[in-house]
């Protein structure tokens, strides 16, 4: 086989840099971050190694073909959002819309939303992500974890997606709402 056409990809071959800080934990293929905003643990596919070098994170390749240029570039986003999540962490926003929508933070993990369902929903948070809802049902989550934030955030907005009509349900901050107009009368 000729390894010469299977380079690592781009992105695959870019270092993560380390900033001070966040404490690093290699132990075979499992990457542990320790930093300000929380600590992430996270098993790699076989076919990369993980090295740290003068204060930069690598990815190297075992499996030369299409398939290890793929996981080598997803590897080196994943170790990526790992260190800026443990350093800054990330932050989602929702948007409830609606006459009577509203959301209830309940102790640190829990949320009550009313919906105009006949039944209110109580939704548990997981452990990584912190939630704070304001006066004008704007909800707030952050976390270290993107991947934990983007599945919660998601599923609170499947809650009650919005609708094109009246603009109501739940909606991310930065989504825009495709209107639509309503019926009219043939009269």
């Amino acid at each position: 086989m000729n390894t010469e056409n299977f380079k690592q990809s781009r992105i695959g071959k870019a270092p993560v840099a380390i900033p001070s800080g966040v404490d690093v934990k290699i132990n075979g293929r499992t990457v542990s971050l320790k930093g300000p905003k929380g600590s992430i643990e996270r098993t790699f596919h076989p076919s990369v190694e993980i090295k740290q070098a003068d204060g930069h994170l690598t990815v190297e390749l075992h499996q030369l073909d299409n398939e290890g240029r793929a996981i080598s570039g997803l590897c080196r986003s994943l170790l990526h959002n790992m260190v800026v999540g443990v350093s800054q962490g990330y932050e989602r926003k929702l948007e409830i819309n609606g006459t009577g929508y509203r959301a209830e933070l309940r102790g640190k993990n829990e949320i009550l939303f009313n919906l105009g369902y006949s039944h209110p929903i109580v939704y548990e948070l997981p452990d990584c992500v912190q939630a704070e809802i304001s006066k004008d049902n704007k909800i707030t989550l952050r976390s270290a974890d993107k991947e934990e934030i983007g599945k919660t955030a998601a599923k609170i907005r499947s809650f009650r997606k919005p609708e094109p009509y009246k603009g109501k349900g739940i909606k991310y901050a930065e989504e825009v709402i495709q209107r639509k107009a309503g019926k009219t009368s043939g009269k």
